[in-house]
Parts: structure tokens; sequence; C-alpha cells
């Protein structure tokens, strides 16, 4: 069952067969404001216009959940590296209004199997609104 996708190139699921899990999706909305001096008395606040959103989230490779996770690594990185951006939608609806582009990516290589073979994975992924 698919939990979420990133367009085509990212699907989180859980099936029989393969798990991609998705954990700890924040998301970041703001706003940039600047402050005004007044002499003798606070300063004024003046609303100069939203910020880009920000999702990050962890994405758990674990290849006795199906999952190949140095191919999926590999993958990740060429999606950063060429400026893909897709449509985040999780639970069947869209986060925010806008696409969403890869910022960065930070992999922890948890187990690792004699021969080097790459058992389970964790990828920080850090994403901003593309407008």
């Amino acid at each position: 069952m698919a939990i979420g996708n990133w367009g085509t190139d990212i699907v989180f699921r859980v099936s029989e067969r393969e798990a991609l899990l998705l954990q700890s999706l924040n998301r970041t909305v703001s706003a940039e404001w600047a402050a005004h001096s007044r002499i003798g008395l606070k300063n004024q606040s003046e609303f100069i216009r939203p910020g880009l959103q920000q999702v990050t989230f962890t994405m758990v490779l674990d290849a006795t959940l199906g999952i190949r996770p140095r191919a999926n690594i590999e993958r990740l990185e060429t999606l950063v590296e060429r400026g893909a951006v897709n449509t985040l939608v999780i639970g069947g609806q869209r986060v925010g209004r806008h696409r969403w582009k890869i910022n960065s990516t930070s992999e922890a290589w948890n187990t690792i199997l004699n021969g080097g073979e790459l058992l389970r994975a964790s990828v920080s992924v850090t994403m901003e609104e593309y407008l």
C-alpha cells in the first residue's frame, strides 16, 4: 500500500514484498519580517513576504524489507544533482501548493555486512518549495 510519493521517483510503500519507509516528516512554514527602529519605542514589525516552505524526513532503506539500500542512495544522489522537482503527496493529499526540490540528503550506513554489502541505511532528506 502506498503511503505517499514524490512524483514517480520516490514511492513510500508497504507491501508483502517490500517496504520503503518514511519517518519523522517535519514541515516548516515561515515568513520574512523587517524590524524598523523607532527612537524611544519598541521596534515596529513589517511583514515582507512568505518564506519558502521546507520539509525534512528520514527514509529507512532496509534490505530485509526488500529494498536495495545502495541502489536507492545512488538514485537519490542523481535526483539531487540533476535538480529534479516533483509534487509531494502523503496519504493521498498534496503537501503544500507547489512542487518540491531536494536541497540535500545525508545518509547513515547503519549495517554493513562482511564483504561490504549495505544491509540497512537511513537517509535524511531536506526539500524546499519550488516556485
